[in-house]
């Protein structure tokens, strides 16, 4: 099952160049934030999920930027969350106008659970990340 989930962001002046353009490095920033939220609103803590040993590293990261967000627009980000393929999990997004009539950028983003010590692949999702990626209690494998 997909889920689907929004976060609202506001372009304030850290996230603009000298233009008052949104920097490109702000969107990856943003997605960073909508899934810790999305995480957060399904009652895990990202912190206590790297405290257990886990961390999501980003292994493919494709973005399509549509037009510029400009300081002081209000914007919202659409993230679109596959069930995991094996050990991958894929991440739609969009960011929109908040009225969508407006889009702004499109990207996917590809995160894999690694050991946050050794930094080597886990052989499964942990249980809790499992419960809501992957739609079964035990992950894939």
């Amino acid at each position: 099952m997909m889920r689907v989930f929004t976060y609202p962001v506001q372009v304030y002046p850290h996230h603009t160049d000298y233009a008052g353009v949104v920097w490109h490095g702000a969107y990856v920033n943003w997605m960073e934030e909508v899934r810790v939220a999305f995480l957060d609103s399904q009652g895990i803590a990202y912190q206590r999920v790297t405290e257990e040993g886990c961390d999501l590293m980003v292994v493919e990261l494709n973005l399509r930027y549509h037009r510029a967000a400009k300081m002081g627009d209000a914007l919202l980000w659409h993230a679109t969350i596959h069930p995991v393929q094996g050990l991958r999990g894929i991440w739609d997004y969009e960011l929109r106008s908040l009225d969508h009539t407006l889009l702004y950028v499109s990207a996917q983003v590809t995160i894999v659970p690694v050991n946050r010590i050794t930094g080597k692949l886990l052989r499964r999702w942990p249980p809790e990340l499992a419960r809501i990626l992957c739609d079964r209690d035990d992950g894939p494998g």
